[in-house]
Parts: structure tokens; C-alpha cells; sequence
């Protein structure tokens, strides 16, 4: 039921994602047009695009936590035994947690000095700048802490001890399974017998 609830929770915050890059979009490119065409423009493009590409990036961010897509390097990580990984990623489970509190208190800070305080273009409070940190926040802090709950039960699968992609390239020829000469995944050639 958990995990349902995420990949609905996952899927409205691509959904949102994607409103955000078509705002953007529609901002930038008529403010072109309008500026270059009708020499005017749209005032608050500015400022709302950056506002939106400020929250597009950490809801992504959520996105790629859940899914484990952000990049890193497992070189000492999968040399190690099952016991080394697990005592790995609680580690690291509880480091990013430690992280993302630093994250909540400093932009939940930031949000409440800036809660009076006006954009200049749109009016509107600089507070919603800094409240997508704190929504990263929460919602990074909740899937990781379901994360460790399923590390410290045993729940964890043996190939998500690694919690990490060496890099897209390289998740991309494993997902193809190329990069494991034991596991071919076209047949090779029938050579036929010669007589």
C-alpha cells in the first residue's frame, strides 16, 4: 500500500513537472516573441520562470530519489560482501537524512524571514522560493526514512544495496545486459559445420 502511495505521489509530482516546464515554456518563448514583435513583453516572465525552474529542479530531484537515478560511484560499495553493503547503506541512509534536516531547517528558516517580503514584479511572497526546499525536504526525508525501515527489516533486495548508478551510460548497457559477457543477449551466429 506504501509503495502504491508513492508511485501515485511520484506520478502527480511528474505531472506537476510537466505543467511547470510548459509555463516556462509558454513565458519564455511568447516574451520572445512578444519583445521582438510587438516590442512589449510579459512582466512577470522572469521571475516566474525562475521561481519554476527552481521548484522543477528539486521535484525531480524527489523523482530521482525514489527511483535511485541519482548518479554516483560504487567502485569500493560492490566489492564488498552483502553485510559491507547493508552497513554501507544505512550509513549513507542516515547521512542523507542528517543532510536533508540541515535542508529543512535552513530553507524552513528562509521561508519564514521571507514570509513578508514582496517579489518585485509579481507581488507575490519570496517565501514560495524557499518552499520548495522544504517540500524536497519533507518528501526526500520520508522516502528515505522508508528506505532504512526496509534496510534494517532485511527488505532490501540484494541488487538495491547499491543504491547508486555509476553512470547513465553504464545503467544503460546493464539494463541491456552488455556489460556481462555471461549474459548474452543476442545468440551469437550458428557457424555451420564444415565438411
Amino acid at each position: 500500500m506504501v509503495s502504491r502511495f508513492l508511485d501515485g505521489y511520484c506520478r502527480l509530482i511528474d505531472a506537476l513537472i510537466a505543467l511547470a516546464l510548459a509555463v516556462m515554456v509558454v513565458l519564455v518563448f511568447g516574451n520572445v516573441v512578444l519583445r521582438y514583435a510587438f516590442n512589449s513583453g510579459i512582466t512577470v516572465s522572469e521571475e516566474v520562470s525562475r521561481w519554476l525552474f527552481v521548484w522543477l529542479t528539486f521535484l525531480g530531484a524527489i523523482v530521482a530519489l525514489k527511483e535511485h537515478g541519482h548518479l554516483g560511484t560504487d567502485m569500493l560499495v560492490s566489492r564488498l560482501g552483502k553485510t559491507g553493503k547493508k552497513v554501507c547503506l544505512v550509513i549513507s541512509q542516515l547521512t542523507m537524512l542528517f543532510v536533508t534536516g540541515l535542508l529543512f531547517s535552513g530553507a524552513l528558516a528562509q521561508a519564514q524571514i521571507n514570509l513578508d517580503v514582496q517579489a518585485p514584479v509579481t507581488g507575490a511572497s519570496v517565501a514560495i522560493f524557499y518552499g520548495a526546499g522544504v517540500f524536497f525536504a519533507v518528501s526526500a526525508a520520508l522516502l528515505l526514512l522508508r528506505e532504512l525501515l526496509r534496510t534494517l527489516t532485511g527488505k532490501v533486495r540484494d541488487e538495491e544495496l547499491v543504491m547508486v548508478q555509476e553512470s547513465e551510460d553504464l545503467a544503460a548497457l546493464h539494463d541491456l545486459h552488455l556489460d556481462d559477457p555471461m549474459k548474452p543477449d543476442v545468440q551469437p551466429p550458428r557457424v555451420a559445420p564444415q565438411r
